[in-house]
């Protein structure tokens, strides 16, 4: 019995102080191991014209990259000059006009979907004749990126297949948008062989 009242008292006792802490300080505070509920951020759903830019911003950073690795009096590096037996690099592109083709024809794809011309007359594939350093070829390559950005920023489900002028033709948009990425890769890959023959490690293969 003497155990009952002393386990009354007890619990009398207990209730008395959680009523006073709950006048004093609002509700009883959560227990402090308690973790917060994670907030969830709806994800936007997935776009054709995201999905492009994507694609073109991977080429973008692996393209500007291996040229920026290139030191300066390296960039007119073909591999003609290294006489190799046997081999065939007779009138093969320069590093510098690997470049300048990859630019030349980024601008002429993505250009005709957004209208925009290159800043120099374009002669040929290997593209303006005046770009000389280093500097002025970089930017020349950064500046048909933007072109691409731009280009994919205007696809839609509705117009993706819609044939557009393309030199003396006519092509769908995602074939330009596209094949430009696809063109520029296989240029990259010639850019990587030249940075190795110089024992230049490229970039997008540091660390790996």
């Amino acid at each position: 019995m003497k155990h009952i009242r002393t386990l009354c008292l007890l619990l009398t006792l207990t209730l008395t102080m959680g009523t006073l802490a709950y006048a004093q300080g609002g509700a009883p505070a959560k227990p402090s191991g308690s973790a917060p509920q994670a907030q969830t951020t709806p994800q936007p759903a997935p776009t054709v014209s995201g999905a492009i830019d994507r694609q073109i911003s991977i080429l973008e950073k692996e393209i500007v990259e291996a040229a920026e690795a290139m030191p300066e009096d390296k960039f007119n590096f073909s591999p003609e000059g290294l006489n190799i037996p046997g081999s065939d690099y007779k009138g093969v592109r320069s590093f510098a006009v690997q470049i300048k083709h990859i630019a030349t024809a980024n601008w002429l794809f993505w250009g005709s979907i957004t209208g925009d011309k290159p800043p120099y007359e374009i002669k040929n594939s290997n593209g303006p004749d005046e770009l000389k350093t280093k500097a002025e070829i970089i930017k020349f390559l950064k500046d048909s990126y933007a072109i691409g950005h731009k280009a994919a920023a205007t696809l839609t489900p509705e117009n993706v297949a819609d044939a557009i002028p393309f030199r003396q033709q006519k092509a769908a948009r995602i074939f330009l948008v596209t094949f430009a990425v696809s063109h520029g890769f296989d240029h990259y890959g010639q850019m990587v062989e030249y940075l190795r023959m110089n024992g230049i490690v490229p970039p997008a293969s540091k660390g790996n």
